[in-house]
C-alpha cells in the first residue's frame, strides 16, 4: 500500500512538472531564437525535445528526457545539439541561455570564462558587444583572450602567473589607457608589438 500511494504521488508530481517544463520551454525557445542573430547565428535556432520515460525507468528528475536540438543553418533538419555545433557555435549558445536566464535575476554577478573560445573576427565583435550590453544590467567579468571582446570592456584587469622560489602566484593588475592599447595590440601580434598592431587595437578601443 505505501508503495502504491508513494507511486501515485509521484507519477502526480512528475506529471506537474513536465507540464511546468513543456511551458517553460516555449518561452526559453522563443527568446533563445531571439538573442541568436545578436551572435551572428542569424540562421540558427534552438528546440527543446521531450521524452517521456516509463516509470520503472524514471528517476529523481521525474519522468522526461530532454533534448536540446540545435539547426545551424537554414533548411537543416535539427540534430542534438552537441552533434551539430561546433565549439564556437555552442559557446554563443550558451552565452544566448545564460542571458536569457539572467534577465531574470537582478544584483547579481556575472562571471563567464572563455566564452569566446573557438571565435574571432566580428563574431567576436558581436559577443563582445553582446557582453557589454549586458554589463550595462549586471556586473559582468570576463576571462578572454580576444581582443576584440577584451576591447568593450569598461574595465581591464591582466592577469599574470610567475614561478619563483619553486611556487607559482598569480597576480591581478589594473590596465591604464595606455597600457590597455598595449595589452590588446600584444593580444594582436604576439610578443612583438608592431605599429600596425597598436594602430588595429586603437581602432578597436575607438570603436567601443
Amino acid at each position: 500500500n505505501k508503495y502504491d500511494k508513494a507511486k501515485e504521488k509521484f507519477v502526480t508530481a512528475s506529471t506537474l512538472l513536465s507540464e511546468s517544463r513543456k511551458k517553460a520551454s516555449i518561452m526559453l525557445t522563443k527568446k533563445v531564437n531571439d538573442e541568436l542573430p545578436q551572435l551572428k547565428l542569424e540562421n540558427a535556432s534552438l528546440e527543446i525535445n521531450f521524452d517521456k520515460v516509463a516509470i520503472d525507468d524514471s528517476s529523481i528528475l521525474g519522468i522526461d528526457k530532454i533534448t536540446f536540438l540545435a539547426s545551424t543553418n537554414k533548411n537543416n533538419g535539427m540534430l542534438p545539439i552537441n552533434k551539430v555545433a561546433s565549439g564556437g557555435e555552442l559557446s554563443r549558445f550558451l552565452l544566448a541561455i545564460k542571458v536569457v536566464l539572467e534577465s531574470v535575476i537582478h544584483n547579481r554577478t556575472i562571471i563567464f570564462d572563455e566564452i569566446d573560445s573557438g571565435i574571432g573576427g566580428s563574431v567576436a565583435n558581436a559577443v563582445g558587444m553582446r557582453l557589454a550590453k549586458l554589463g550595462e544590467t549586471y556586473q559582468t567579468m570576463v576571462v578572454t583572450h580576444s581582443p576584440q571582446v577584451t576591447s568593450k570592456s569598461n574595465w581591464h584587469y591582466l592577469v599574470q602567473k610567475s614561478f619563483q622560489n619553486n611556487k607559482t602566484s598569480t597576480s591581478i593588475i589594473e590596465l591604464n589607457e595606455d597600457e590597455r592599447l598595449e595589452e590588446i595590440a600584444r593580444m594582436l601580434s604576439g610578443n612583438t608589438i608592431t605599429n600596425e598592431a597598436r594602430e588595429a587595437a586603437f581602432k578597436l578601443l575607438d570603436n567601443k
